[in-house]
């Protein structure tokens, strides 16, 4: 449908006889991204754009009178007859030379601050000069307000405004830096990320800045930025870590014994992996898993039970401090353990989604077949890391992406794939079967794709799980922060108590003189949850 408009965009801003209304409905994610597209058009023959947002509660008088000013103008223009300098609309990429990679600093959007304080390494010692943005910056938000369509999604807001305030810094030379960013290809308006960044830079004067595609697709070629297999193994290997990481430290933390000890354990392997992002070694990577799970295995912790909130959802909203209200530490602040599903569980399903077009959309078998030989390949990459939690005392090793598709087998057909898709469903029934029934949902209002698969899906996991305490929260910048909080309240007040990592099969704690202990039971505040079992058996 957009190239259909573009293209009568273009007929039409060449033609002095004829104009071009866009109607749109509130809420629908393309026009976002095809408003600032068309307006582009527009504005480079000197040409009106009218755009008219129509929903439920549209004022038709001022519909009237947005049609009424346009022909106004074109009736003035007409008598004017004035003539307008003609400029070309296309857009013309600057492209990352090889020259640029020793010049040059790449400048990251942050999203998940455990794994991308290691993917930034790994960039490093591929000899890129690489630097991931801080994980929280309020400034951020107002600036992509600035500079970005504010009917695109949250999350594309919140990247564009997190590079353009690095950019106003001033910590960087703006003749010897570039941008970075992920373009996924689907329908999701995560494609059109790169494109909000080009279009916030060019209206902020700094449109030689070059912004590198980041994709598995290779949409864009730049001679400077290649994925090499070296390249390519470092970055599997930092996700992995980093999921291993935050699956210890999330596991620990609300129980510790000595508190900040779970921060400075975590600190000190998070430190050793940043060392080790830069190397080859299969026995290192091996090593640094084994030993993170053994040190965190031994942290001391209290004997007490909490409840667990799994947090699933759009991935940028899911794992970004600033996108999601520091949704983590709220939900441990409140006396409860925070669930976080895998970073690399969502390159599982961009992967998988290759069965299904063969199977279902006449795609052709290689793509089945590259689809299972991909997924195979990743989980080589997490193949010790799932003996090492299996053997341990305290921590789950992750499903594989076939278990999940199999939990939402009759829940949601495969092709849901734009956006986190059918993977979002699958989460949650994953958390409810691991025993983890209460999940906050967190979408950008207005992302159509997750209200689907998300919110859509909340009824049909109540029924099927009668357990399932599911409230979904959006998140946007002119949501109300308080809202949320209560919403993330409301859902903790009714989550149950969860298991305790130490526990054994009796609801046992095992303590360091060999004495078994009961759990002392801690609900969060305010709850009004009533445990069946007061003896934490």
């Amino acid at each position: 449908y957009h190239n259909r408009l573009y293209r009568a965009a273009q007929f039409v801003s060449e033609m002095p006889n004829l104009e071009l209304v866009q109607l749109t409905s509130f809420g629908c994610g393309l026009d976002a991204v095809t408003a600032d597209q068309v307006d582009e058009i527009f504005r480079a023959k000197n040409r009106m754009y009218t755009l008219i947002k129509i929903d439920e509660g549209s004022n038709l008088g001022a519909v009237r009178i947005r049609i009424r000013s346009l022909i106004a103008a074109v009736k003035e223009r007409r008598r004017s007859k004035s003539k307008v300098e003609i400029k070309g609309s296309a857009y013309k990429r600057v492209v990352f030379t090889k020259e640029m990679k020793y010049t040059h600093t790449i400048i990251g959007p942050q999203m998940s601050p455990i794994h991308f304080r290691i993917l930034q390494k790994a960039f490093a010692g591929a000899g890129y000069k690489f630097v991931v943005l801080d994980a929280v910056d309020p400034k951020a938000v107002d600036t992509g307000l600035k500079y970005v369509n504010n009917d695109a999604c949250y999350p594309s807001i919140l990247v564009a405004g997190q590079m353009i305030s690095a950019l106003e810094s001033g910590k960087y030379d703006l003749d010897k830096t570039s941008l970075i960013i992920t373009q996924t290809g689907g329908g999701c308006r995560a494609t059109n990320y790169i494109g909000f960044i080009r279009r916030a830079l060019v209206d902020a004067g700094w449109g030689n800045i070059p912004v590198l595609s980041l994709s598995a697709q290779g949409f864009e070629k730049n001679p400077g930025f290649k994925i090499t297999l070296g390249l390519l193994h470092r970055l599997i290997k930092a996700i992995m870590v980093g999921d291993l990481l935050m699956r210890v430290l999330y596991r620990t933390r609300p129980y510790e014994a000595v508190p900040g000890s779970a921060n400075q354990l975590y600190e000190k392997w998070n430190a050793i992996a940043e060392q080790q992002a830069a190397s080859l070694s299969i026995h290192k990577y091996n090593k640094l898993m084994k030993n993170i799970v053994k040190e965190f295995d031994e942290l001391p912790l209290k004997p007490i039970k909490k409840p667990r909130v799994g947090v699933v959802g759009e991935i940028l909203v899911k794992f970004h401090p600033t996108a999601n209200n520091q949704i983590v530490e709220t939900i441990e602040r409140e006396g409860a353990e925070c669930i976080m599903p895998d970073l690399a569980d969502f390159f599982f399903y961009s992967f998988a989604t290759g069965i299904f077009r063969h199977e279902e959309l006449a795609f052709p078998k290689s793509t089945e077949r590259n689809a299972k030989l991909f997924v195979w390949f990743l989980e080589l990459y997490r193949k010790n890391m799932k003996k090492y939690l299996r053997k341990s005392k305290r921590f789950e090793a992750p499903s594989t992406i076939y278990d999940l598709m199999k939990g939402v087998n009759d829940i949601v057909q495969f092709g849901n794939i734009t956006g986190e898709g059918w993977f979002l469903t699958a989460e949650m029934v994953e958390l409810i079967k691991e025993g983890a029934p209460s999940i906050a949902c967190v979408q950008p209002f207005a992302c159509l794709p997750n209200h689907v698969t998300g919110k859509g899906m909340i009824k049909e996991l109540r029924r099927r799980f009668p357990n399932a305490n599911i409230s979904a929260i959006d998140y946007d910048p002119g949501s109300s922060e308080v809202n949320q909080l209560n919403r993330l309240k409301l859902l903790l007040s009714n989550a149950p108590i969860g298991k305790h990592p130490d526990e054994n099969a009796d609801g046992l704690i095992k303590m360091k003189d060999g004495s078994l202990v009961k759990p002392e039971i801690r609900l969060s505040e305010g709850s009004s949850f009533t445990d069946t079992d007061p003896s934490g058996m």
